[in-house]
């Protein structure tokens, strides 16, 4: 894990440095703003695989309606004719989930990164750089601590913070547009079959982009910025790869 920590901060260090020129102080920040670019090209042919999914699932709602009404007494036959149907139209009910569970990997990485004060045994320079003037190994309730909400360092978080709530606004208000236009969809299962529990979260579903605020609050200054880069990332990809089909997307959680 200690060799494979050094390479991540040597990959790290190399493009700040690659980046100096142009970001200076800030070239640190900037070359983990391009690594979550990186990574989220890297899982663009998944997000855009789960999307053509998602359109196919909801597609199919007309024909598993009919199957549950068909086999809704012998769940083992419905279950059968479920998965022949996805196998016969190549739709996976799991595809939806990997582009986010690829991603999270990228994040620990950042986060351990930024939290540690030796690399292989030595001191971890990269704790040294700065977005402005907040360390990107600090919190914010360090930079409260220095300066308060309007300090320099705070100041760095509520542009952090601002950002979020835009985004999880415009999330919130597409959610509410998918879930309005197709409010069956999200409360069922590949099976077709309600899934418990669902119903709630359905409705908590248009606020958990919101949540993204405290995961801000509470990482090193590098990790956030991994959040708030992929989650605006997100939003526009999901804009993008659901246009022309409003009511999809709903049931697949927004990434960070």
């Amino acid at each position: 894990m200690s060799v494979f920590m050094s390479a991540f901060a040597s990959l790290v260090g190399a493009l700040a440095d690659l980046l100096h020129p142009l970001f200076q102080t800030a070239s640190a920040a900037a070359a983990i703003v391009l690594f979550t670019a990186l990574v989220r090209l890297a899982v663009h042919p998944l997000s855009r695989a789960a999307a053509r999914g998602q359109k196919a699932r909801t597609r199919l709602q007309p024909q598993i309606a009919a199957l549950r009404k068909k086999h809704g007494k012998n769940p083992e036959r419905m279950q059968k004719a479920l998965m022949e149907l996805h196998k016969e139209e190549k739709v996976s009910p799991l595809s939806g989930c990997l582009p986010s569970l690829l991603q999270m990997p990228a994040f620990f990485l950042l986060y351990h990164l930024f939290s540690s004060q030796k690399i292989g045994g030595e001191p971890n320079e990269l704790l040294g750089h700065q977005l402005f003037d907040a360390p990107l190994g600090e919190r914010w309730h360090d930079a409260l601590a220095h300066g308060g909400v309007f300090g320099a360092q705070g100041l760095v978080y509520l542009g952090l913070f601002a950002i979020v709530a835009a985004v999880a606004t415009f999330n919130f208000r597409r959610t509410k547009r998918q879930m309005a236009a197709n409010p069956v969809a999200p409360t069922t299962g590949p099976d077709g079959q309600p899934v418990p529990g669902m119903g709630a979260m359905t409705k908590l579903m248009p606020l958990m982009s919101f949540a993204t605020l405290f995961t801000v609050s509470v990482v090193p200054l590098a990790a956030a910025l991994y959040v708030v880069t992929s989650t605006t990332w997100t939003a526009i990809e999901r804009a993008v790869l659901y246009r022309d089909m409003p009511a999809a997307g709903a049931t697949v959680a927004t990434a960070a």
